[in-house]
């Protein structure tokens, strides 16, 4: 079994690679991770915990491709539609500039 704090990790947009990183380069392990996320969630088999990304995957365009490898775990691939999006200053709460 693949230690889960030694993972590398890709991110590729419209089959551009954005990011190539480590699940060693987390702020939290993934044990963590998993172990607060279940603490006020109940987790079920397939769930993803998404924490966000540092910088240099964005931005998303409506139409755009991304593919998360992860070594040894797998694969995700999901596509951006952005025909319900709504403009930032339109979004509940927005700050104004």
């Amino acid at each position: 079994m693949p230690d889960p704090d030694t993972l590398d990790l890709r991110c590729d947009v419209g089959g551009e690679t954005r990011q190539r990183t480590n699940t060693a380069d987390l702020i939290l392990g993934v044990r963590e991770l998993i172990a607060y996320t279940s603490s006020v969630m109940t987790l079920h088999p397939g769930d993803v915990i998404a924490t966000g990304t540092p910088a240099g995957v964005g931005p998303l365009s409506h139409g755009d491709r991304i593919v998360l490898d992860i070594e040894r775990v797998g694969r995700l691939e999901v596509g951006v539609d952005g025909d319900r999006a709504v403009p930032y200053e339109q979004r509940p709460g927005a700050r104004l500039r």
